[in-house]
């Protein structure tokens, strides 16, 4: 299964996520889930990073399919939007493949 946890700061204002593990929805190299989930995953760090001045920290770890993504600046209100627009995005992949998959849940940071 793949979690996903969002970060949302003092403001309640989305600032980064925290995704990890893998869908098992089909076999390695055939699980669109997990493929669909790299992939908005994966665009939304590089559209933050390219399109604002946001300042980024990161971690991932490809054997577990993890990656720690946090803005740690003022969140500008293009990231605040690409981060929203991933969210929705992930829930429209659970809708259609169910929550045996993809699980949320959230934590407050400072």
């Amino acid at each position: 299964m793949i979690k996903v946890t969002s970060y949302i700061n003092e403001e309640d204002k989305l600032i980064g996520f925290r995704c990890s593990g893998h869908a098992n929805y089909a076999t390695k190299g055939q699980d669109i889930v997990c493929s669909a989930v790299s992939v908005l995953v994966i665009n939304t760090i590089n559209s933050i990073y390219e399109f604002t001045s946001d300042i980024i920290t990161y971690d991932e770890d490809e054997e577990e399919g993890m990656i720690d993504f946090i803005i740690t600046s003022n969140i500008s209100s293009e990231s605040e939007l690409l981060l929203k627009s991933l969210f929705l995005g992930l829930q429209g992949i659970r809708d259609s493949y169910g929550t045996n998959y993809i699980k949320f849940n959230s934590k407050k940071i400072r």
